[in-house]
């Protein structure tokens, strides 16, 4: 089986798995091996200069990655100054077209407006389909005031290529099997069975890098 199939299978499981956001979630320590699984040998996605590395990963065609960003983007603006938060898509291949269409936006500052639209668009409006060509997420884009020629432009550029396979080296080495996963300073792989457990976990383990620090 290709990576890209078998990830997008596990994807599928994970997302059996994971509760909806209102399900209640202890606020017991987080357990390894239960609430989080230390990744041996782990390393953050950027060198952390004295901060703490919180990354989730995504995808925009996954449903509970849907659920949890109302959740997450209020949280993580209210993040000390201490943590550094990033966005990362999933990449199933060289050119994923959704993982790309986000660093596209993110190197032409407009993520602001488009992240959580990609997602309504998906998944509540059904304006974009799983598989959207970059022809059709650069039409959805410019509805959000993205020139579309220099989006398109931007999905094919060298740059994007080459945060596309950081990404997904990323994601080989945190050994995620699904979306949505939080990766705390490359060390710990948090999976919660609930969205706000997602949450609850983090913010405990951001406790303990912090506490840690010297």
């Amino acid at each position: 089986m290709s990576l890209s199939r078998w990830f997008r299978s596990c994807l599928v499981v994970a997302c059996l798995l994971v509760a909806g956001p209102g399900v209640a979630q202890t606020a017991a320590a987080p357990v390894e091996g239960v609430d989080y699984t230390l990744i041996e040998d782990g390393r953050p996605l950027a060198p952390l200069d004295g901060r703490i590395e919180v990354v989730e990963l995504f995808s925009y065609a996954c449903g509970h990655c849907a659920d949890l960003h109302p959740l997450i983007d209020p949280w993580q603006r209210r993040l000390p100054d201490d943590v550094r938060f990033t966005y990362l898509p999933v990449v199933y291949g060289n050119r994923d077209n959704l993982a790309a269409a986000f660093f596209a936006s993110q190197a032409l500052g407009t993520l602001e407006r488009t992240h959580g639209a990609t997602f309504d668009a998906m998944h509540r409006a059904r304006r974009l389909p799983r598989n959207a060509s970059p022809s059709e997420l650069g039409w959805f884009y410019a509805q959000h005031g993205v020139d579309q020629a220099a989006f398109e432009a931007a999905m094919r550029d060298d740059a994007t290529g080459q945060k596309l396979n950081a990404a997904r080296d990323f994601l080989l080495r945190s050994g995620a099997q699904g979306t949505p996963t939080l990766i705390i300073n490359g060390r710990y792989r948090i999976q919660a069975r609930s969205l706000r457990g997602l949450l609850d976990t983090a913010d405990a383990l951001i406790a303990r890098e912090r506490a840690a620090a010297p």
